[in-house]
């Protein structure tokens, strides 16, 4: 297979980053890449597919690893894996001898190990500049789920199912491979139903995830979904408003700092400084606008509100809302800003998984969640959307009344951009399509 062929069949197959950014994978696919990182560091607490879905499919995935790295002609794979997940390495360790130029690099257990600038410098040494690409350094990075879709591409398959970790208050803890479009709902029942009265639904990890209406679909991205009960502080704090932690910033902030002393892209160099961001905010001296513009380089990674800061506060949310501002305004991040050295402290100031899960309150909810594939859901209803990556949405290519069947496309690509085709998750009929979603009844 050349490179046209691998990226015209990743397209055709509907296949974006599962990790939760959701790029359009065909797009990453670059012969300047000497490095191609497989990001196993599975980031945030509670979440497991990944490291479940690489301890059962390791052949399969470091064979598409394989041929990825032949076919845009990289010279090595890094396999990122936490070192606990003692299962993943002993399926990867059975078959990596057949593969040349493929290692594993046992990840700390640290937070944020899976961001991308993080996991690109402990596997590497190398850091892209502030706002560059990863390919800038010579480096692709891909997911395991993203990895195990192209093999399945590879057989013919398109991207119809996504693999889901139910957790927290259910039932019975779970990670499911389900039609996307399923309700969330009805995902949450394959876990034996929420154990609280008026749960919460968050989508996502319990750092950057979100919380969610239970009517909502599973996308390709869909990684999580956590129940938790109303009152709980995860769910508390994602429900503040914007307006009330602009206030309380200005009231209580005492400049301590410790939100960027464990800043990890700032202990990497990297222009972001969420304290004198907090203090242009506290001050309301919005006439200051380099920490404000910096915060453009924030990751989102949440540790500055959920675990640095000793009032509470919340930078990351505030950074975000002044982000929105800022690029609704048009402004970019700036493509001179320096790179500084790496910080001494970096090794030093790493926030273990284990002490933030405690402090987040979520150490009784982190439970094995088995992987199961012997139960195959097949909901009366699913709710395609057709926007589910990075870029234009796909454009419905059926008529409403329609009978499909699963894998067929419903959805193809824009012509000429950033787009992906989307397919059918199950066997049924077009009952509706808007311009945001196709509604197939079985």
């Amino acid at each position: 297979m050349n490179f046209d062929e691998l990226v015209a069949l990743i397209k055709q197959n509907g296949i974006v980053g599962a990790g939760g950014a959701g790029f359009p994978t065909y797009a990453k696919l670059d012969k300047r890449a000497d490095t191609i990182i497989l990001n196993c560091a599975e980031c945030e607490p509670l979440l497991k597919l990944h490291r479940q879905l690489l301890e059962r499919y390791a052949y399969e995935i470091l064979s598409t690893l394989d041929l990825i790295k032949k076919t845009i002609g990289a010279k090595n794979v890094i396999i990122g894996v936490k070192g606990s997940y003692t299962g993943a390495i002993e399926a990867i360790e059975e078959y990596i001898a057949s593969f040349e130029n493929i290692r594993i690099h046992k990840l700390r257990e640290m937070y944020p190990a899976g961001d991308e600038i993080v996991l690109i410098y402990q596997t590497t040494g190398r850091r892209p500049q502030p706002g560059a690409l990863p390919i800038s350094v010579g480096v692709t990075v891909f997911n395991v789920e993203t990895i195990y879709n192209v093999y399945q591409a590879l057989n013919g398959t398109p991207v119809t199912h996504k693999y889901v970790t139910v957790a927290g208050e259910v039932q019975n803890p779970v990670t499911l491979r389900v039609p996307i479009g399923m309700s969330v709902k009805d995902l949450v029942a394959l876990a034996g139903g929420a154990t609280v009265k008026d749960p919460a639904y968050l989508f996502g990890g319990p750092m950057m995830g979100k919380l969610g209406s239970p009517t909502a679909p599973v996308t390709k991205t869909f990684n999580a979904v956590i129940v938790l009960p109303a009152d709980h502080p995860v769910v508390q704090r994602k429900n503040t408003k914007t307006s009330i932690d602009l206030k309380r910033a200005m009231a209580a902030c005492c400049q301590c700092s410790y939100c960027t002393d464990l800043c990890p892209r700032h202990l990497l160099g990297y222009p972001i400084n969420p304290s004198e961001f907090m203090r242009v905010v506290s001050n309301h001296t919005p006439s200051d606008t380099k920490p404000i513009i910096d915060g453009l380089f924030c990751s989102g990674c949440g540790l500055c509100e959920a675990f640095s800061c000793g009032q509470g506060l919340s930078p990351r949310m505030l950074l975000d809302a002044f982000k929105v501002q800022l690029r609704t305004a048009g402004v970019q991040a700036p493509k001179d800003a320096p790179l500084r050295d790496v910080s001494p402290a970096v090794d030093f100031r790493s926030v273990p998984v284990k002490r933030l899960t405690a402090r987040l309150g979520l150490t009784q909810y982190n439970k094995t969640a088995p992987m199961d594939e012997d139960t195959v859901p097949s909901p009366a209803r699913v709710k395609i959307l057709l926007s589910q990556h990075i870029g234009v949405p796909a454009v419905p290519c059926v008529k409403k009344g329609a009978n499909v069947l699963e894998g067929q496309l419903i959805a193809s690509a824009a012509e000429g951009k950033l787009s992906v085709n989307i397919h059918s998750s199950v066997k049924g009929r077009v009952k509706e399509i808007t311009d945001k979603f196709i509604m197939i009844e079985q």
